[in-house]
């Protein structure tokens, strides 16, 4: 296990923290809105976005009735004068998620008039339209600004007639939007690095062209938004979080961005399309069946109508692949089957405050629906669980007495400082390929472990040409380099962990040495393993959005000797999922 904080973060995060605290401080007397005038407010915009997002009208009903879930809360308006602004939200994350109004497209899906949508941002705007440390933050800054954008036919298209009332809150929105983002250029050196300031790029260069009169900024965003891209988008297209979902988000939003600066018929740098082309494969690779993300460093499955509008466009250059070496992942596809297994470090610094300890997991998904999964993670999850599946045991791999592979900076000075980071890391993480006419064979290895117990995991997986036979086998060995261990006597307890998603239904059988599973369209499938005797174990599923949905597990435990190459029992376990036939009818029940 190899240290994850260098000694540079410590003074780097303090002169960030001082930086953004000046900066509060400063524009919390408004000094800045006193010296910066803002100009002349466009009547309307140059174009209106595209939102591949979808609303959900049902979600949107509620929220027009005082109803707000966000975030793994919920919180009730519908009573007093007040309306929600007003109101204490129950968590930090509700907040977040309030302020930054992706539910406005739920809305609009519930009012197609647009009137309750355009009432509460108006709301908002009363009571939040200047400055505020947490609602102006960067990353709740940009998501709003971005959602604004999204449903600008709603907010600021001009108003039809002449109601006068109407007129001057158009004006007021338009006057909002152009502070938010004047500020928003300012302190976009201040975002937290990642994707929030990747997407703060993207948001101020689409502010850039929709607002009339903002040459200078545009070009000064359009500059920003090319850095980011170059410097956060790998060679094979995945982003250097290693998120799934940050591959799919980069991907959408550059599209939006691409789209409405062809519609105004504006040159934007080579580098974005080039962007757009590696990015799109990137995100087919991590697509399964059903056309949702693998759940992978803090990544859901996404929203797969929008990843899926922007793949279908014709425009979009896409290519196969099965190894991403700059992301760290393989994939192999045979027979409907597809596995993916995490073969890469996670990120290091300030990018992995969302990282999972997930060395070596996979995700198994055969041609019907997905069969073995991670827990995964989605925004709008309760906050108490975030911490619990960034853990080893909350993915499909196996863990060593109970520790993670990579461990997060405990409670204290140095959290406060560097934030919910990881601090050590699994060490290097080997891959190889071997790709036959019998099928394909992945392997990685990861020595996470190594340091404290003297021993390094190696997992092989094999997907059969024809989809239906997947064996794996999880190995500890100790490095020869190492020599002898200090106690030959000691047993180190391990446990292989198989997350099932909450659709499968397993069976333990009486020898307590294989499992039935039994997918949603009665698709059979039989895990078996040689090692100790198997049991299965209640899990969670986070990855498809509040709220969590209970699934299962099956666990596979023994006691790892502390030598030997890893090619023989207790410290070597064979397991398999191998294909059957339909079982029951299409509900999956048992016969």
């Amino acid at each position: 296990m190899a240290g994850a904080v260098r000694l540079s973060d410590y003074p780097i995060a303090a002169i960030q923290a001082l930086r953004r605290e000046a900066s509060s401080t400063v524009n919390a007397i408004g000094l800045l809105r006193s010296m910066r005038a803002l100009g002349p407010i466009p009547e309307a915009l140059c174009a209106y976005p595209a939102d591949f997002y979808s609303g959900d009208a049902g979600r949107g009903t509620e929220i027009l009735a005082g109803r707000f879930a966000l975030a793994g809360d919920q919180l009730d308006a519908t009573s007093g004068k007040a309306g929600i602004w007003s109101r204490s939200t129950p968590s930090r994350a509700f907040a977040r998620s309030l302020h930054g109004f992706g539910w406005l497209r739920d809305c609009a899906a519930a009012d197609e008039s647009g009137d309750e949508a355009r009432r509460l941002v108006d709301a908002w705007i009363k009571g939040f339209g200047r400055w505020n440390s947490f609602a102006w933050s960067q990353d709740v800054l940009s998501s709003r600004l971005m959602n604004w954008l999204r449903s600008a036919e709603i907010l600021f298209a001009a108003p039809a007639g002449g109601d006068e009332d109407e007129i001057r809150r158009h004006a007021a929105r338009l006057r909002c939007l152009v502070r938010q983002t004047r500020y928003l250029q300012r302190a976009l050196p201040l975002a937290p690095d990642g994707i929030i300031r990747l997407r703060c790029a993207a948001v101020l260069t689409l502010a850039g062209l929709c607002l009339p009169g903002e040459a200078a900024m545009l070009k000064a965003a359009i500059s920003a938004y090319s850095h980011e891209i170059d410097r956060q988008i790998l060679p094979d297209g995945g982003h250097l979080s290693r998120a799934p979902r940050a591959v799919a988000e980069a991907l959408i939003d550059l599209v939006t961005v691409r789209d409405v600066a062809a519609g105004l018929e504006t040159e934007l740098p080579a580098s974005l399309q080039r962007a757009v082309e590696r990015l799109a494969p990137m995100a087919r690779f991590f697509q399964t069946i059903d056309g949702g993300l693998a759940s992978f460093h803090g990544g859901g499955e996404g929203d797969r109508a929008a990843l899926a509008a922007v793949l279908e466009r014709g425009d979009i250059k896409s290519r196969t692949f099965g190894f991403a070496p700059h992301s760290g992942y393989q994939r192999a596809h045979a027979g409907g089957a597809t596995v993916m297994l995490d073969v890469g470090e996670p990120p290091r610094g300030a990018l992995s405050v969302e990282a999972h300890a997930s060395a070596l997991a996979f995700e198994l998904c055969t041609a019907s629906a997905r069969l073995v999964v991670n827990c995964g993670w989605a925004d709008d999850q309760p906050a108490n669980w975030r911490e619990a599946v960034r853990a080893t045991a909350a993915h499909s791999t196996l863990t060593l007495e109970e520790t993670s592979s990579a461990r997060l900076l405990s409670p204290g000075w140095r959290r406060t400082l560097l934030g919910p980071r990881l601090a050590t890391s699994p060490g290097p993480v080997t891959a190889r390929r071997n790709e036959e006419e019998l099928g394909v064979w992945l392997e990685g290895g990861h020595e996470g472990y190594r340091e404290q117990y003297g021993l390094s995991h190696r997992r092989r997986i094999f997907l059969a040409a024809d989809g239906g036979d997947v064996r794996g086998e999880d190995a500890l060995f100790r490095p020869i380099d190492d020599g002898a261990p200090d106690d030959v006597e000691v047993r180190w307890r391990f446990a292989i962990r198989f997350h099932l998603h909450p659709g499968v239904r397993a069976s333990l059988a009486r020898d307590s040495m294989s499992v039935l599973l039994v997918q949603p369209d009665g698709a059979g499938w039989r895990f078996r393993c040689d090692g100790e005797p198997i049991r299965l174990e209640r899990s969670v599923y986070l990855a498809a959005g509040a709220p969590p949905q209970r699934a299962t597990q099956i666990v596979v435990q023994g006691e790892a000797e502390p030598f030997g190459a890893g090619d023989r029992p207790p410290n070597r376990v064979r397991w398999a999922f191998q294909r059957l036939g339909r079982i029951g009818g299409a509900a999956g029940e048992y016969p």
